[in-house]
């Protein structure tokens, strides 16, 4: 968290990050989800690399799904939305 705190201190455009729920509490990870919401809301573009999906969804605008470091989905999230029992039973699940 502190680090994301140092990222938005300089009111970046651009704002990447790397799996930042990995070890939060579920409190916090909601709180993650609303401030990228809030930020997308802004105009600042995130680029999200998040196994997260539950949360990684309702913020994204686009999905890219790698399987086996292939790319096996790239698209809107509406369309993921079509496809998200095939891509997740798939792809997406432990």
């Amino acid at each position: 968290m502190l680090a994301i705190a140092r990222a938005l201190a300089g009111n970046p455009e651009l704002l990447m990050l790397d799996e930042p729920s990995q070890g939060l509490a579920p409190r916090l990870v909601r709180e993650l989800e609303t401030l990228m919401v809030r930020l997308k809301g802004e105009g600042v573009t995130i680029l999200l690399v998040e196994q997260n999906a539950r949360m990684a969804l309702a913020v994204s605008d686009q999905v890219l799904v790698l399987g086996k470091g292939t790319v096996v989905f790239a698209g809107a999230t509406a369309e993921f939305g079509r496809r998200e029992t095939e891509l997740k039973g798939r792809y997406l699940s432990v």
